[in-house]
């Protein structure tokens, strides 16, 4: 077993699937009804969805990125993408990144039930020590959404990376350590539980 295997993961909310072509349709369709996308946030129109399937499925057989299309049970269509990225197997950590759902997943407890699956993969399956959830600094939506997991902020990287306006993006570092799984489990729990 390694970081980078994308076996299907399930719940009664959600079935993340290894991301193939065949999700292609649906994720631009996702997309579509997104509203004009935030400057400080990556989401592949339809015209580059292809492109960016294949990208991440590169950097699966590379070893380097495990890529899962977020399928809602209720429908079976594709809403989004998710992934484990920065794979660091020999100290057994890894980050959750490169997530983005379509608005029609949003507040469906579709993106809690994800991170609970990605969650129980990382520390009961691959043994990790620490899961890593980045985002940008002005991403106030995804930060606030990150810290409702139960992730602690670690700190923030400053002058990360050139965006591509040629900002400079300060990046926000959190994460959740092996003894912190038990008490997010249970809170991302109750969390689904209330839309079952």
């Amino acid at each position: 077993m390694t970081f980078a295997d994308t076996p299907v993961l399930e719940n009664s909310l959600v079935r993340l699937e290894p991301l193939s072509q065949e999700h292609h349709d649906d994720l631009c369709a996702a997309t579509g009804s997104l509203p004009a996308t935030a400057w400080y946030t990556t989401v592949p129109t339809p015209e580059q969805m292809a492109k960016e399937i294949e990208r991440r499925l590169s950097l699966q057989f590379e070893g380097t990125m495990a890529p899962w299309a977020i399928v809602p049970v209720t429908t079976g269509r594709a809403v989004g993408m998710t992934t484990f990225m920065n794979l660091d197997q020999p100290n057994r950590r890894l980050e959750i990144g490169s997530t983005w759902m379509g608005p029609e997943a949003h507040g469906t407890g579709i993106n809690p039930a994800a991170k609970l699956l990605l969650l129980t993969r990382a520390f009961d399956e691959l043994g990790c020590i620490a899961v890593e959830l980045r985002t940008h600094w002005h991403n106030h939506q995804s930060r606030a959404a990150i810290a409702r997991l139960g992730a602690k902020q670690d700190g923030v990287l400053r002058n990360h990376q050139v965006w591509r306006d040629g900002t400079l993006r300060d990046t926000v570092v959190f994460s959740i350590i092996q003894h912190e799984w038990p008490a997010v489990r249970s809170g991302l729990e109750a969390r689904i539980a209330s839309h079952g």
